[in-house]
């Protein structure tokens, strides 16, 4: 269904988007347990060895994690591969299979050292060979792979090349090389984040395109990675089976199987796990707080990369003209984010002032200026000479003309028409006669035919630029670049589809894009963040929450995050007394 989606399709260079499901989403305490309820005091067990852990997937076409977009096994996958690098809780970067890096040549060349103490789940080492032969198979894939589109979409914006020129290897020895890029280039580690392959399992004599095509075969697949678990077992459509590594250079994992049991959709995922044949699930709606009355089950929040916003059309209309800004900011100042959240999503969300991920190191303090104040938005409004001439409760504009704001958001969406109708009210309160560009729709009449014809309906307007004001959101990639956007280069392949555009802007978002190091990148996105508040491209709403529900009986340093359901899953374990739960 997403994938008739246009507003999250058009962020290809989002990692995670692409591995979207069948659902009708476009998407505090991150980490932190919800309590079960119950009265009790629950009793504190030891780390123990042995027993079985049944996790979800949905049905999916190989095992092969450079082809593969489908979400649960991406999770799953990590326990399997790994990268060289990672994200930590505030999306910096921590070394994985690297073990040091310097980032020379003003960002053009990342110098790696790698572990030595690698070893494939095969029993080979891992060398400075794999690494190159993986990023060679990357570029040799064909351009509508994940992996591919990421380095292409994240790397090739402001100049594109083929991914060919972008970026190349040197290996200086079998434990250090060189990743060099053809311009400076602040991601650069956080594009490194792709699970690394084995060279010796698809290379016989020599590396060529044979070897590249073996290696992205989606048939047959046997996946051979360096992380906790060893691939054992897949039964076709049914289960993945995986044991613990003995020889994981961070000591074996204590659960000593795992089991990716297959079933349709999120729907039967989540119905598994309440009849007791899953150990974990991701709840469908944000109710799950009716979880924390049941004692089998632990509930885990974070904040997602599914990021909530206001887009205004800069292209005509009321938001086109000179008084656009103070506009925009009684906007900002008039909507109760707050209220939403709590009312809508049960608490289950994150305010934000801008699209940076509101744990991210890259965070700037400073930007929550846009606290709800009615009263500031009335002043914004009749700074720019606004007026309620007529008495009737709504402003005229400085023309003295009738002011009339259409919002357009997609209605299959309940969580976002309900959000809308909340912003609707507000505004209406604040004197900004806002009214529904979205019919409404009984949930239970929805089918796929309908909700495809309204997104249709939606891309269309957008495109065609016939809205004022349109509710949306993206699924953020953990490469936090914003030019896809606001940058006014984007404006002709539609990510910028509010048609905004200013030189400044443009300045700044290449600068964060061109940083030479990790410092100047901090620096670089204080003043975006910096502009973006100032000038209000969207207005921000919020990140939504999501969860995971876990079975109780599953103890140890559980703290999931969007990235990665299952980080930390070595350090997971079962009690003897349950570790025959789930056959």
């Amino acid at each position: 269904m997403e994938g008739k989606k246009l507003l999250i399709l058009l962020l290809v260079s989002a990692l995670l988007l692409s591995f979207t499901g069948c659902n009708n989403e476009i998407e505090n305490n991150t980490g932190q347990s919800t309590v079960n309820a119950i009265v009790e005091e629950e009793r504190i067990y030891e780390p123990e060895y042995r027993g079985k852990l049944v996790l979800p997937l949905t049905t999916l076409n190989t095992l092969n994690p450079l082809l593969s977009e489908n979400l649960f096994y991406y999770h799953f996958s990590k326990l399997i591969f790994e990268g060289l690098f990672d994200f930590d809780d505030n999306l910096d970067m921590i070394s994985v299979l690297a073990d040091t890096y310097v980032i020379e040549d003003n960002g053009k060349i990342i110098n790696i050292k790698l572990k030595e103490n690698v070893i494939w789940h095969d029993g080979e080492k891992f060398t400075a060979e794999d690494v190159a032969f993986t990023i060679n198979t990357i570029k040799y894939a064909s351009e509508d792979t994940i992996y591919k589109k990421m380095l292409n979409n994240s790397i090739g914006i402001y100049n594109p090349k083929n991914i060919n020129r972008i970026i190349n290897v040197q290996i200086l020895d079998p434990y250090e090389l060189n990743i060099i890029f053809d311009r400076s280039f602040s991601h650069g580690l956080e594009t490194l984040t792709f699970p690394i392959i084995p060279k010796h399992k698809f290379v016989i004599d020599r590396e060529n395109k044979k070897s590249y095509a073996q290696a992205l075969a989606e048939e047959n697949y046997i996946p051979i990675g360096t992380g906790p678990y060893k691939f054992e077992d897949y039964e076709k459509f049914k289960t993945i089976k995986l044991n613990s590594f003995p020889e994981y250079r961070n000591g074996k994992a204590y659960i000593d199987t795992v089991i990716g049991k297959v079933l349709e959709n999120e729907k039967l995922i989540l119905t598994a796990f309440e009849t007791g044949q899953l150990h974990l699930a991701i709840p469908l709606d944000v109710d799950w707080g009716k979880y924390a009355q049941n004692s089998r089950i632990r509930i885990y929040e974070f904040i997602s990369n599914n990021y909530e916003f206001l887009g205004l059309n800069f292209k005509s209309g009321i938001f086109a003209g000179e008084n656009s800004k103070g506009i925009r900011k009684a906007l900002a100042y008039g909507i109760d984010r707050q209220k939403i959240i709590q009312n809508i999503y049960l608490g289950h969300g994150t305010q934000a002032e801008t699209p940076i991920y509101p744990d991210s190191w890259l965070i700037w303090e400073d930007a929550n200026i846009y606290g709800y104040s009615p009263n500031k938005a009335r002043e914004e409004l009749e700074k720019i000479g606004w007026k309620d001439i007529n008495g009737d409760g709504f402003y005229e504009n400085e023309n003295e003309e009738e002011v009339i704001i259409k919002l357009l958001t997609n209605p299959d969406n309940l969580l976002r028409t309900k959000t809308a109708d909340m912003i609707i009210g507000d505004l209406n309160k604040i004197g900004i006669k806002v009214e529904k560009d979205y019919p409404e729709f009984s949930q239970d009449n929805l089918n796929e035919d309908i909700i495809e014809a309204q997104w249709e309906e939606i891309n269309e307007k957008l495109m065609n630029k016939d809205f004022d004001m349109v509710l949306l959101g993206w699924h953020l990639s953990t490469i936090p670049d914003l030019s896809f956007a606001f940058h006014s280069s984007q404006i002709k392949s539609g990510t910028n589809f509010i048609n905004y555009q200013d030189e400044k802007m443009d300045e700044i978002l290449f600068e964060a894009f061109n940083a030479e190091n990790r410092n100047n990148k901090l620096k670089a996105y204080k003043k975006l963040q910096s502009h973006i508040v100032k000038e209000l491209p969207y207005v921000s709403l919020f990140f939504k929450n999501n969860a995971i529900l876990i079975d109780k009986i599953v103890m140890g340093d559980i703290d999931p995050s969007f990235f990665n359901y299952y980080r930390n899953i070595e350090k997971w374990y079962i009690p003897k007394e349950f570790q025959g739960d789930i056959e």
